[in-house]
Protein backbone atom coordinates (compact mmCIF):
# COMPACT_ATOMS: atom_id res chain seq x y z
CA UNK A 1 0.00 0.00 0.00
CA UNK A 2 2.93 2.00 1.12
CA UNK A 3 4.21 1.44 -2.80
CA UNK A 4 1.15 3.60 -4.04
CA UNK A 5 1.88 6.54 -1.90
CA UNK A 6 5.33 6.71 -3.26
CA UNK A 7 4.27 6.46 -6.78
CA UNK A 8 1.80 8.97 -6.42
CA UNK A 9 4.44 11.32 -4.79
CA UNK A 10 7.00 10.72 -7.35
CA UNK A 11 4.00 11.76 -10.52
CA UNK A 12 3.44 14.77 -7.89
CA UNK A 13 7.48 15.86 -7.46
CA UNK A 14 7.73 15.27 -11.87
CA UNK A 15 4.35 17.66 -12.48
CA UNK A 16 6.40 20.33 -9.91
CA UNK A 17 9.24 19.73 -11.78
CA UNK A 18 7.49 20.57 -14.79
CA UNK A 19 5.61 23.37 -12.97
CA UNK A 20 8.93 25.37 -11.67
CA UNK A 21 10.92 24.82 -15.06
CA UNK A 22 7.47 25.49 -17.32
CA UNK A 23 5.67 28.26 -15.21
CA UNK A 24 4.39 31.18 -16.92
CA UNK A 25 4.69 33.64 -14.00
CA UNK A 26 7.00 33.82 -10.68
CA UNK A 27 4.29 33.24 -8.77
CA UNK A 28 3.55 29.92 -10.14
CA UNK A 29 7.33 28.73 -9.78
CA UNK A 30 7.39 29.78 -6.16
CA UNK A 31 3.71 27.69 -5.45
CA UNK A 32 5.12 24.98 -7.48
CA UNK A 33 8.82 25.01 -5.30
CA UNK A 34 6.14 25.27 -1.87
CA UNK A 35 4.54 22.65 -3.15
CA UNK A 36 7.13 20.77 -3.99
CA UNK A 37 8.81 21.16 -0.38
CA UNK A 38 5.79 19.35 1.03
CA UNK A 39 6.11 16.52 -1.10
CA UNK A 40 9.79 16.03 0.35
CA UNK A 41 8.01 16.46 3.57
CA UNK A 42 6.06 13.63 2.54
CA UNK A 43 8.90 11.71 1.21
CA UNK A 44 10.35 11.67 4.61
CA UNK A 45 7.01 10.80 6.79
CA UNK A 46 6.50 7.89 4.45
CA UNK A 47 10.28 6.86 4.99
CA UNK A 48 9.48 6.97 8.34
CA UNK A 49 7.24 4.85 8.26
CA UNK A 50 8.95 2.10 6.10
CA UNK A 51 11.89 1.97 8.05
CA UNK A 52 10.95 2.34 11.99
CA UNK A 53 13.52 5.34 12.32
CA UNK A 54 12.43 8.77 13.62
CA UNK A 55 15.34 10.31 11.84
CA UNK A 56 13.22 11.03 8.85
CA UNK A 57 10.70 13.03 10.64
CA UNK A 58 12.94 14.95 12.12
CA UNK A 59 14.22 15.78 8.36
CA UNK A 60 10.50 16.30 7.63
CA UNK A 61 9.60 18.70 10.58
CA UNK A 62 13.16 20.62 9.47
CA UNK A 63 12.58 20.65 6.33
CA UNK A 64 8.63 22.23 6.65
CA UNK A 65 9.92 25.18 8.93
CA UNK A 66 12.72 26.01 5.83
CA UNK A 67 10.59 25.58 2.97
CA UNK A 68 7.83 27.71 5.09
CA UNK A 69 10.75 30.90 5.68
CA UNK A 70 11.94 30.91 2.52
CA UNK A 71 8.33 30.68 0.35
CA UNK A 72 7.59 33.71 2.43
CA UNK A 73 11.11 35.23 1.50
CA UNK A 74 10.28 34.73 -1.94
CA UNK A 75 6.98 35.87 -2.14
CA UNK A 76 8.08 38.76 0.03
CA UNK A 77 10.68 39.63 -2.56
CA UNK A 78 8.03 39.14 -5.76
CA UNK A 79 5.98 41.56 -3.86
CA UNK A 80 8.92 44.23 -4.28
CA UNK A 81 8.86 45.01 -0.31
CA UNK A 82 12.09 44.59 2.00
CA UNK A 83 12.20 41.98 4.61
CA UNK A 84 11.77 44.05 7.70
CA UNK A 85 8.22 45.69 6.13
Amino acid sequence: MIDIYFIFLFISCALCIYRIGRGPTPPDRTVAIDILGTVVVGFSALFTLTTDTDFYLNIALSWALLSFIGTIALAKYLEGKNFDE
